[in-house]
């Protein structure tokens, strides 16, 4: 999980880079800390003995990075309608943002069970 992390985390950076890049607005930086944060917890990670520990931490700023993120996800459905909203750039990084936290929230949690029953069944 730790290389996942990383990943994940340098795709977030990425997504505040352009964010920012295109509309100058501070707030467009969120995305890129959350993936600072988790590209950090993925380089701890690969330490056996902090790994249980700082993916917890990880998989917690993914779950808040998602649950911040959903507000976008719900207007994504009127923009792709061609409907009206407000800062549409906004809307689509925060789409981005919710898909990618998501699945890396449920990649962990996956990962937590299988770990578990590894312990349980040796």
């Amino acid at each position: 999980m730790g290389t996942i992390t990383i990943g994940i985390g340098l795709a977030l950076v990425a997504l505040g880079a352009v964010g920012y890049s295109g509309s100058g607005a501070p707030t467009s930086l969120i995305p890129a800390a959350v993936g600072g944060v988790l590209l950090l917890c993925g380089v701890l990670a690969r330490d056996v003995k902090r790994r249980k520990l700082v993916m917890h931490v990880a998989v917690t700023v993914g779950l808040l990075g998602f649950l911040g993120s959903i507000p976008g996800l719900m207007k994504l459905p009127t923009l792709l309608a061609g409907g009206e909203v407000a800062r549409p750039a906004a809307v689509q990084a925060q789409s981005i943002m919710a898909v990618l936290t998501g699945v890396f929230v449920l990649l962990c949690v996956r990962s937590f069970i299988s770990a578990r029953r590894n312990r349980q069944g040796a």
